[in-house]
């Protein structure tokens, strides 16, 4: 009798988890750019919460299928975030002055997330089933699948290492925003204020952001992303606010802040750091997505359409309608030009397929470097127009996040025979899901993106990237300052060597440039929290590799999500008092 796999517990599962963890990546994304993949979280999840029913015999476990379509739904839902909630849409509204209204915003974000799924359909005969690729993240969460069902006990271990690791971080982060703050010392340095500085009376850490932040999620973050990443966070918060920043403020052209010793200055210094830390991640971006094409066409890996099944004519017609929905949506919302809206969609299918290839080959999405890409195509066929700039741009990056989570989940269902079919269905709920919970909490906590994003408290990089490169193609190089454009061009370029050098040699003595340049748009502590969490998980891994590769991510995981989680909760409640 083969296992049940798309049932209504299943769907309600992915549903509700999906719900519970989509606005920690809306959280995490406004403040630090990231988030994270919540398959592994929500596959725990699932089957915690339905193996306790079983044992006090209320209900049947999950099984393997339901489990898979559980984190279907929960991933699409959470990773609606590449549909435009923490980049171009709050760009946008920082340009036009005002958010999009709730309807619109959800509508326009399912559109664009629900064309990603379509793509993904038509591109996995080919990227799965021919190509071979190994699609890592599809991997891990298809052996976490596995074991999680053929080993009851270690799966509800990482279970409590998880739930108790988000108590913790939730509580922390409810204190913290409440009636408890927490201490942020200062690394307690000042250093001399000398050129256009002259009568101040120092440039102290705290000017310079170089405090400790006591931010159990980015500790979290750190542990996930490696000590390679670390490292080159606290190289670019070094570089950028230790060096460049100071140089900056005698010379006159960064403007300082309060002539206050225990005031941030981040506000007036991003103004100008801004500019060649994105320029370094764009140009690294670019350059690996570059090398990455290059690298597939000299191959002969050219990414064909499926084959011909029963399913095809299926296929053509769900990307026919999700394509004519992105139209009409483009033009309706936004009042984009037909042609430059019907132009956007060929653009964002080429380069969600090459995305998808990327993830195969790497489990990386290149999410920004797409919508570069993009921004700079919509620089051409509309030149001056900021809307269809960041639209267009995406329609592109939305369809390729969707794409690659989808392809990512197939894998998993490949793994474990599961109808492909069924986890569409699963996908277009959750991405249902994702666009009226991420919406809404997004519309919440950031009711004025230009008063409160490329702050100290929300440093929104992302946001900032994309609202720069849409300035710079509408207003021409000529608008930026003359000490900026050469701090573009000097970081554009090492980004391009770095990621060469990169490329060819491999990174293990490279620093990683993109995170060289986010360390360069928000403030010091963070990147110095993220470096310190790394650290202690190489050393966790060193020393103690056992138990770091059966509980660290859980544990990582978990401080993520609930600092996340009482983040937004804090800040919701701010708002309705």
């Amino acid at each position: 009798m083969s296992q049940p796999h798309l049932t209504i517990r299943a769907i309600a599962t992915g549903v509700l988890f999906g719900a519970l963890l989509t606005p920690c990546n809306v959280y995490s994304g406004l403040k630090i750019g990231w988030s994270f993949n919540i398959s592994i979280i929500a596959l725990l999840l699932g089957a915690g919460l339905w193996g306790l029913l079983a044992r006090l015999g209320l209900a049947r476990a999950l099984t393997r299928g339901e489990g898979n379509i559980a984190q279907t739904a929960a991933s699409s839902s959470a990773n609606i975030i590449s549909g435009g909630l923490v980049a171009p849409i709050p760009a946008l509204a920082i340009l036009t002055g005002a958010n999009l209204p709730a309807p619109q915003l959800i509508a326009w974000v399912f559109v664009v997330s629900f064309l990603g799924i379509w793509v993904a359909w038509y591109l996995r005969d080919s990227l799965l089933l021919r190509s071979g690729l190994p699609f890592p993240t599809g991997r891990a969460t298809a052996e976490t699948l596995l074991e999680i069902f053929n080993e009851g006990r270690e799966a509800a271990l990482k279970l409590r290492v998880l739930l108790t690791a988000t108590a913790v971080a939730g509580t922390l982060k409810w204190l913290d925003s409440g009636p408890l703050a927490l201490p942020r010392p200062s690394l307690g340095f000042t250093l001399p204020a000398g050129g256009a500085l002259v009568g101040h009376g120092g440039i102290t850490a705290k000017n310079l952001t170089f405090t400790l932040d006591p931010s159990l999620m980015l500790a979290g973050f750190g542990a996930i992303i490696g000590p390679r990443a670390g490292l080159s966070l606290l190289i670019g918060a070094i570089v950028a606010w230790g060096l460049l920043g100071p140089w900056g403020l005698a010379a006159g052209f960064i403007t300082p802040g309060p002539a206050d010793p225990s005031a941030s200055w981040f506000p007036a210094m991003i103004e100008w750091l801004l500019w060649p830390g994105v320029s370094l991640m764009v140009a690294s971006a670019l350059t690996k997505f570059a090398l990455h094409a290059l690298g597939t066409h000299r191959r002969g890996a050219a990414v064909p359409g499926p084959t011909r099944d029963g399913a095809a004519r299926w296929r053509l017609l769900g990307l026919g309608l999700a394509s004519a929905l992105v139209v009409i949506a483009q033009v309706g919302i936004f009042g984009i030009h037909w042609v430059i809206a019907t132009l956007a969609v060929p653009i964002a299918f080429l380069l969600a397929m090459v995305a998808s290839r990327v993830v195969g080959e790497t489990g990386i999405p290149p999410i920004g470097a797409i919508g570069k890409v993009s921004q700079l195509g919509t620089g051409v066929t509309a030149p001056g127009d900021m809307t269809s700039n960041l639209i267009g741009a995406n329609v592109a990056g939305g369809a390729a996040g969707q794409s690659a989570d989808l392809l990512n989940d197939l894998k998993v269902g490949q793994a474990i025979g599961a109808p492909p079919e069924r986890q569409i269905i699963a996908q277009v709920f959750g991405v249902a899901t994702g666009s009226l919970v991420g919406s809404l909490v997004y519309l919440r906590l950031i009711p004025d993106p230009g008063a409160m994003l490329i702050t100290e408290e929300w440093p929104a990089p992302a946001v900032a990237t994309w609202k720069v490169v849409a300035e710079t193609l509408s207003a021409g190089l000529g608008s930026i300052p003359a000490s900026a454009l050469a701090a573009v061009a000097v970081a554009g370029t090492l980004g391009i060597v770095i990621s060469i050098l990169e490329h060819r040699h491999g990174a293990r003595w490279l620093p990683s440039m993109p995170a060289v340049g986010l360390a360069m748009v928000i403030p010091a502590s963070l990147s110095l929290t993220m470096c310190l969490g790394s650290l202690i998980g190489a050393l966790l891994t060193r020393w103690r590799t056992s138990l770091a590769e059966r509980f660290l991510i859980a544990a990582a995981s978990g401080l993520i999500a609930g600092e996340s989680l009482a983040g937004v909760g804090r800040a919701l409640l701010g708002i309705l008092e």
